[in-house]
């Protein structure tokens, strides 16, 4: 076994022999009951109605269930769906390093797993936190962004980790789990480039469904090409170059939650434009805005981004946030409706808006979600200079903050029911889990 994959299965026995953290136990709780609301406001979103029609009815050897109902199907099927619901409409938690990406991706495939075999919620934290390890660590070392990758390709290496876990694979049937999740799995950037499709918010479900696939088929002795990472053809040569893969613990504390469903990077931003809403007077005339390079190029520098056309690029488009955000106030899943993609008073802002790159933004971050806005009206300037957003790992989520997304996702008695399982999930099944759930949706 490459050094590599050593270090990942060893980070994993060691997960499995000394357990989790009270701490990192109760984000990670935080993080599963924050997925589950985000993925309740998609549930009938076009993407996951189109999925639903293609993929259901279906059975498999073994089944897990699609979330809000009692419709079940095989392990990878429902780890599609439901991993479509969780990140569609951009609201579910991020990390940030050299590569930014969304951890609580990898928690879809684990609940249906577990689900599947009747595991303990105990059995899930530590899973995903063995996922959410894996994912950071891949983030620190490359942002393969750079080279064309999606940051999807590092997902499919953690959730495969993950699912592992739950599987109690050996070294071997681990290292072929990793191999066949990772090896037909690399995606491609363009995902997120440009104007932006329903794919956006599926792929890194995608990811996951082939990760089930080639977990299952290891976990049986099916063998997978290596060395995966170090070899001839391998991960690091072709995709990621040279990185130092060793997992440390408790990622899930440096991770954030999303206080809008906005691409993380114009988090401050929103919150910005939003505190200014509530307080200006008199009519825009100039908005400027100061920020760093990495949100410049992933969601300003684009010119679809100044009148995006589609849900999905208009959520990945800070001139769209914050002008909305600044006309209408804090941005929800609502908010990037067709009327409002064309709404006059969002387009006039957004052309009379200007975005500056700064070296002091660029040196704070990732540490830091810096920005500082100006807004003139006929009445007088506005203006807001923030580090971080609510929900960064600086200034996390509360219960009661995330009851409260909750409650705006799924309504107040529905949140208080997650929140009641959520906050004792280690005490439970992962089908009872499933189970609140379903009548979630059925209550609400």
């Amino acid at each position: 076994m490459e050094p590599s994959l050593e270090a990942m299965y060893d980070h994993m026995i060691d997960l499995r022999e000394h357990g989790v953290s009270e701490k990192s136990t109760d984000e990670m709780k935080k993080r599963i009951a924050d997925s589950i609301i985000t993925a309740y406001g998609a549930m009938k979103a076009e993407p996951v109605r189109i999925a639903r029609s293609v993929l259901l009815p279906s059975r498999g050897k073994r089944n897990g269930r699609i979330y809000f109902s009692t419709d079940e199907a095989p392990v990878d099927t429902a780890a599609f769906i439901n991993g479509t619901m969780t990140r569609y409409l951009d609201y579910n938690d991020t990390y940030l390093s050299k590569e930014a990406m969304h951890p609580s991706d990898n928690i879809p495939p684990l609940i249906a797993l577990a689900y599947s075999l009747d595991m303990n919620g105990s059995d899930l934290i530590r899973a995903a936190n063995m996922a959410y390890d894996v994912a950071a660590n891949l983030s620190d070392e490359s942002s393969i962004r750079d080279r064309g990758w999606d940051h999807v390709t590092y997902i499919s290496i953690s959730s495969a980790a993950g699912l592992s876990m739950l599987l109690d694979l050996d070294q071997r049937r681990f290292e072929h789990a990793i191999s066949l999740s990772l090896n037909n799995n690399i995606s491609m950037r363009q995902t997120r480039a440009g104007e932006l499709s329903m794919w956006k918010g599926a792929t890194t479900a995608n990811a996951c469904r082939n990760s089930v696939f080639g977990t299952l088929l290891a976990a049986e002795g099916f063998t997978g090409p290596s060395p995966e990472f170090s070899g001839e053809m391998g991960f690091f040569r072709q995709v990621s170059g040279p990185m130092n893969i060793r997992p440390k613990r408790d990622a899930v504390l440096r991770t954030m939650i999303k206080n809008y469903p906005v691409e993380y990077h114009a988090m401050s931003a929103a919150e910005a434009a939003t505190s200014i809403h509530d307080e200006i007077k008199g009519e825009i005339k100039t908005v400027n805005v100061e920020t760093f390079k990495v949100a410049n190029d992933i969601i300003i520098k684009d010119p679809e981004k100044l009148r995006p056309r589609t849900r999905e690029t208009a959520d990945h488009s800070m001139p769209y946030i914050v002008a909305y955000s600044l006309v209408y106030g804090s941005p929800g899943p609502g908010s990037y409706e067709e009327n409002f993609l064309k709404d006059s008073k969002i387009l006039n802002v957004i052309d009379h808006s200007k975005y500056v790159v700064t070296e002091r933004f660029n040196k704070m971050y990732p540490e830091y979600l810096p920005v500082k806005m100006v807004v003139e009206t006929s009445s007088g300037k506005f203006e807001r200079e923030m580090d971080v957003p609510k929900g960064h790992h600086r200034k996390p989520y509360t219960w009661d903050d995330l009851q409260e997304k909750g409650r705006k996702v799924m309504g107040d008695d529905n949140s208080k029911i997650l929140m009641n399982v959520a906050r004792r999930l280690e005490k439970v099944s992962v089908r009872e889990l499933m189970e609140v759930i379903s009548d979630v949706h059925f209550k609400g």
